[in-house]
């Protein structure tokens, strides 16, 4: 028999809806539980979702291995969305109000644009499809669930951080880039898929417009949370 062909991804096609609504749904249920204070519930859930962000990237590997498409740009979990990943991780077990803080803005901001324009080629039921949605889906679920469902409100501070750190990653990455001939964080060329970076330039003014971009969201993400800070500070006087 001939082997199957990949059916290529459209984007806000069935599959990519599909992924959306569940992520959506996902990020719903461990809020619900942890806000109802299913204690032994919620510590299953965090589990469970920390195993997927960790196992996504073995999938991808093992995908791109099997198919002969593993290159310099694909075989390093180095994307900002692959740190993000860790840091889900991180926040689910430890539950730290930094990396709560951290992974909302980076997720929101950063992974999210990942979930609406997908660097993505294969569909349903591609295993890369799965583990792209896992990595992508469970970062937004994750860091939703740190803000809404932990109860980690973001400090004043933590937009300005979090933007610092990115810009550090850039630069970190961008070295990385130059010594592998690497294209993470597409520091170097554009996706070669349709993303928001179409809208802010030719290299390299699209990385300087995108870090602006990324501090506009930063303090979009952080407005919902101002008037209760204000509220608080109020209260301890």
């Amino acid at each position: 028999m001939p082997p199957a062909v990949e059916q290529t991804f459209r984007a806000y096609g069935p599959s990519h809806l599909a992924a959306l609504l569940a992520t959506a749904l996902v990020a719903a249920v461990m809020i619900w539980v942890a806000r109802r204070g299913h204690g032994s519930a919620q510590r299953i859930l965090e589990w469970i979702m920390a195993a997927a962000l960790l196992v996504q990237w073995p999938v991808s590997y093992a995908f791109y291995v099997h198919t002969g498409t593993l290159t310099v740009d694909n075989q390093y979990p180095c994307h900002l969305c692959d740190l993000s990943a860790l840091l889900g991780v991180v926040v689910l077990l430890t539950r730290k109000q930094f990396f709560c803080e951290l992974l909302f803005f980076w997720g929101l901001a950063g992974t999210m644009q990942g979930m609406l324009t997908p660097a993505l080629t294969t569909d349903f039921p591609s295993p890369r499809y799965f583990a792209f949605f896992l990595a992508h889906g469970g970062v937004v679920a994750t860091a939703l669930y740190g803000v809404l469902g932990l109860r980690r409100t973001p400090r004043a501070k933590a937009k300005w951080v979090a933007w610092g750190l990115i810009n550090l990653y850039a630069l970190v990455i961008s070295g990385f880039n130059a010594l592998t001939g690497a294209n993470y964080g597409f520091l170097c060329r554009k996706p070669a898929t349709a993303s928001l970076y179409d809208l802010l330039g030719p290299w390299p003014w699209y990385i300087g417009a995108a870090s602006l971009m990324a501090l506009v969201i930063f303090i979009l993400l952080d407005l919902p949370f101002v008037r209760g800070r204000g509220r608080a500070s109020r209260g301890k006087r």
